[in-house]
């Protein structure tokens, strides 16, 4: 029974996290997006920090390392998010939902100057059929790389960069502080930074922003896209382990990417999903070894 509720934990979290790309979309039509990101982020922290205190016997960081990985975590993981919200203004939700699936090619770089790990020739192949796809997503022009919306593509690639490195620094950081806790933390950090951020460019909604549609996408992403769904991530990385729980990423994107088509009648191109393609076959090279290991089959000894 517990394989199966698993399996629909597993399910129901590529359900939340997908449907929150075209709830994005949806609320930014009546929000500012740096804010509306803050929003999201600042409902998740207090039901996760509440969740914490009535949880978790320590759950207040006060050891360095708890400290330097709230603090990775807080401004490139989740305030990094605030570059998604940017990009989604132009970006259709399936496009930004694919271009996710360079999270773990990009962690994996990240990881070789700050966790000293190397990359094999095959890897370093993986990785650049990783970005051959991210090109045939975003379809530059070569005339001219900003026009359309490239750009805001691009700012949702950076959005990818940081939220990497932000999951690597909190790995170098080693902390001891549970995820629970941890995650609510950064989120109130991250919240912060984006309501200084939206401040500082000026972002101020006014009162007929605020309406059932809003305030729906709002509660939706803060509620269940974030605080419940990073509850039943937990409860699969603590019975699955990192590899396995970092698959739904390639889960998602399809969810979000029907969603999209059907809610909001956006439309998916056939080099975007091949653009997906290749990104899921780079990613596949690159951890070729831990999907290996998942199935049960041997790499060999001494493979890289």
């Amino acid at each position: 029974m517990s394989r199966y509720l698993d399996g629909a934990l597993f399910a129901l979290l590529a359900v939340l996290w997908g449907f929150s790309f075209p709830a994005i979309s949806v609320g930014l039509e009546y929000l500012p997006p740096l804010l509306f990101a803050a929003a999201r982020y600042d409902i998740a922290a207090v039901l996760l920090l509440t969740a914490a205190v009535v949880r978790v016997e320590k759950w207040r960081p006060t050891a360095r390392n708890d400290l330097a990985a709230v603090a990775g975590g807080g401004v490139f993981l989740i305030a990094g998010n605030g570059l998604l919200f940017l990009g989604q203004q132009t970006v259709p939700s399936g496009v930004a939902a694919i271009l996710q699936g360079l999270v773990p090619i990009i962690t994996a770089l990240w990881a070789i100057p700050l966790l000293g790990e190397r990359l094999s020739p095959l890897g370093a192949v993986g990785a650049a059929i990783g970005f051959l796809g991210v090109g045939l997503v975003i379809q530059p022009d070569p005339a001219n790389l900003l026009a359309g919306d490239t750009a805001s593509k691009l700012l949702i690639v950076g959005q990818v960069c940081s939220v990497a490195l932000g999951g690597v620094l909190i790995q170098r950081a080693g902390p001891t502080l549970e995820q629970l806790p941890l995650v609510g933390w950064s989120m109130l950090v991250g919240g912060l930074v984006l309501h200084a951020v939206s401040l500082a460019v000026g972002e101020f909604p006014s009162t007929d922003v605020i309406g059932p549609v809003s305030i729906g996408a709002l509660l939706y992403l803060g509620v269940f896209a974030t605080a419940i769904a990073f509850m039943i991530y937990f409860r699969v990385l603590a019975e699955h382990g990192a590899f396995e729980a970092a698959l739904i990423g390639y889960l998602v994107p399809i969810v979000a990417t029907v969603a999209s088509v059907v809610l909001l009648g956006e439309e998916i191109g056939i080099l975007t999903v091949a653009g997906f393609g290749l990104v899921a076959v780079g990613f596949a090279l690159l951890k070729r070894r831990a999907i290996a290991d998942a199935v049960g089959f041997s790499t060999g000894v001494g493979s890289p």
